[in-house]
């Protein structure tokens, strides 16, 4: 052979050959506004093989591939590998798969390894589908990527744990998986023992996001969610010292978002000391900026005080209040009935009693969920205090989820359509040479059929504009204190609405039952604009924008505030009620915040409605004072000259703070009409 025959030309390892085993770890994640994160989960393998192989010279990691780029390149740069290891998950399935089987085609002998949580649990028609994967890791994926690199180059696999494969005779082999770690320090920390330092410096122009374990496992069984399947319940932890010591190198390296993988933040005492200690450091040198968390179940306190700690010390946006569903037969279906819905009521009362801003998720499609009771359990959330958002989520199929089961599926009648993966607010990225993302979304069960899906999904986006996109919330709260109109009466009320009578109200909601139809025909999740940005928008902060793009805010509130007066007089509120409204229709749209604005604005009217308003929002209702007021409004602070920018800062950036509206102050009117 000739001796300068390249890599790709030549046997991987010829018997006795010295040179080390090249490696090549794939872990290709999600971009956003240009940043990337750091390749945690490839880091942890690199990290563990380095510190724990008998002979660690014997391998030489290349620099791992971290984000989207076109298929070609990947394999380009992959080629050279004697082995190659994969960790997918939704947002890289596909594209994952395809650079393995374009590597695998150019040079069979390429050890090619598929891993995490998006590798079946019971694989064997996946890997029957994938011929040119050799290996799929099953659970901690440490010790046994270490364990198999140790074995290389035979490849006996009979008698390693966590693995399943196809043998040379076509029979199908699935190895019980091994013991997790009880002392997760056993594995080095990619941050402090330098896994991510090359890969930095080869990227100098990158922003990063951290992602972070404080703890692995999740003790609850939550149908829809792989977690607790994946992790056999036990929670493990890393040692306090190595996560303070984390926490630093994060500051030191200015990394400003951290993403923290752990099911449920909170769940240990000392995560107290964790958030503490980030937020100290915070304020000691400016980061992070940002470390975003999934709460804890079940564990009001520590839930309470570590999401406080956060944000007291600006570390997070918004608290999230992971509900799902309110609805006990819904509950029972997905296991989720131990999970007690009073705790989420009282963190809710108690972060809007301290000024904490939260969000509910609901998820659409849940089996035993029905129409009614997925709008009452809206409505429920809003009249125990949530004004600032619900995220209406879609229910996607995971594939080691209980509800992945066909026998699952079948019980509840789910109906399932292929959809391709869009993030929120996400940018229509093209490469030449790409695949697209897909996922199983429920589009119908027995207990919801697709017409009460669809009009499901239009009520979450009707409310979602109206209430917590903040255009219609003061006059909707203004009715149900005074008038006592219930807030699902209001909100079908425009889900129901006469077009004939009410043109504009009507396309509105015509746009959301279509769009409703085209996610259950395989249509994305959201609303594509080339004009807004050039991003992926959900359906009504998309409909925010096309009334104001459109110049349709006035007659907006002329139809909408008919419709709510018609509804406020049949409950008995004409008079000083409806007046009431009528003014707070006037204050709500002079507040939201709208482009090419640069004049302060006041509004007279005949009572203290603001402080009413956020009095009912912050928890403590107090009577209606009938003191003659002016709203002022300062629309000068936030000047909006470019549509774009209002675009991006009002519309996308409002979403988890709610941040719509200009902020305003009322004064008492004084004799002879001076202010």
């Amino acid at each position: 052979m000739d001796a300068t025959a390249s890599a790709s030309e030549r046997p991987l390892r010829a018997a006795g050959e010295e040179r080390p085993i090249e490696i090549g770890l794939v872990q290709i994640n999600n971009s956003f506004s240009g940043q990337n994160y750091l390749p945690y989960s490839v880091a942890l393998l690199e990290g563990y093989v380095k510190h724990k192989a008998v002979s660690p010279e014997r391998y030489n990691f290349h620099l791992p591939i971290y984000k989207r780029v076109s298929i070609s390149v990947a394999v380009d740069q992959l080629v050279d590998c004697d082995v190659v290891g994969f960790s997918t998950y939704v947002w890289n399935g596909q594209i994952s798969l395809e650079i393995a089987r374009r590597l695998k085609a150019r040079r069979p002998e390429i050890l090619i390894i598929f891993g995490g949580p998006h590798v079946p649990d019971q694989p064997e028609e996946f890997m029957r589908a994938n011929p040119f994967i050799d290996l799929a890791v099953h659970n901690e994926g440490e010790q046994i990527f270490l364990n198999l690199l140790e074995m290389y180059p035979a490849r006996d696999w009979a008698g390693l744990a966590g693995v399943s494969f196809v043998g040379a005779d076509g029979s199908f082999t699935r190895n019980p998986n091994g013991a997790r770690f009880r002392d997760l320090d056993q594995v080095p920390s990619p941050f402090l023992e330098g896994a991510f330092d090359k890969i930095m410096e080869a990227n100098p122009g990158e922003t990063w996001i951290g992602l972070w374990e404080t703890n692995r496992g999740c003790p609850f069984q939550c149908t829809f969610c792989d977690w607790g399947s994946a992790t056999a319940g036990k929670v493990t932890k890393f040692g306090d010292d190595r996560l303070f010591a984390e926490v630093d190198w994060f500051a030191r390296n200015k990394i400003e978002y951290i993403f923290c993988c752990d099911a449920n933040f909170g769940i240990q005492k000392r995560d107290v000391d964790i958030a503490e200690y980030v937020a100290k450091v915070k304020a000691e040198t400016g980061y992070p900026v940002a470390l975003s968390v999934q709460n804890t179940k079940n564990a009001t306190e520590r839930a309470y005080l570590t999401q406080k700690i956060l944000s007291d010390a600006g570390l997070n946006k918004g608290v999230a209040l992971s509900m799902q569903s309110v609805d006990m037969t819904t509950l029972e279906a997905i296991k989720r009935d131990n999970i007690s819905i009073d705790t989420y009521m009282e963190l809710q009362r108690r972060f809007t009693r301290d000024r904490v801003e939260t969000y509910s998720d609901l998820i659409l499609g849940l089996p035993g969920e029905t129409y009614d009771s997925f709008v009452n359990g809206v409505e429920l959330l809003i009249e125990t205090g949530q004004h600032n958002r619900v995220q209406f989520n879609n229910l996607s199929i995971l594939p080691n989820a209980e509800m992945g089961a066909p026998a699952y599926q079948k019980k509840y009648g789910m109906e399932t359509v292929e959809s391709k993966i869009i993030n929120i607010h996400g940018e229509r990225i093209e490469l030449d040479d790409d695949v697209p993302e897909i996922q199983q979304l429920v589009v119908a069960t027995t207990s919801t059929p697709r017409a009460d899906w669809r009009r499901t999904r239009a009520f979450c986006w009707i409310t979602a504009l109206l209430h917590f996109d903040k255009l219609f919330q003061i006059p909707l709260i203004t009715a149900h204190e005074l008038a006592g109109v219930p807030y699902r009466e209001m909100l079908e009320g425009f889900l129901n609405v006469n077009e004939t009578e009410y043109p504009l109200l009507g396309e509105i909601r015509n746009f959301f039952i279509d769009e409703a139809k085209r996610i259950q025909e395989g249509a994305p999740e959201y609303v594509f604009s080339k004009e807004y940005l050039g991003i992926y928008w959900p359906a009504d902060e998309y409909v925010f924008i096309k009334l104001t793009a459109e110049h349709k805010f006035d007659e907006f509130y002329r139809q909408a505030g008919q419709l709510l007066k018609e509804m406020v007089r049949s409950h008995g509120g004409a008079g000083a009620a409806e007046k009431t409204v009528d003014e707070a229709l006037r204050v709500n749209q002079a507040l939201v915040k709208q482009p090419h604005l640069r004049e302060n604005e006041t509004v007279a009217i005949s009572c203290d409605l603001m402080s009413f308003y956020n009095g009912v929002r912050q928890g403590e209702k107090a009577p209606l004072r009938a003191v003659p007021t002016v709203v002022q409004i300062d629309r000068t602070t936030q000047v909006y000259d470019d549509f774009q920018t209002w675009c991006r800062e009002v519309v996308w950036w409002g979403n988890k703070k709610g941040a719509y509206l200009y902020s305003n102050r009322s004064v008492e009117a004084q004799l002879a009409g001076h202010f």
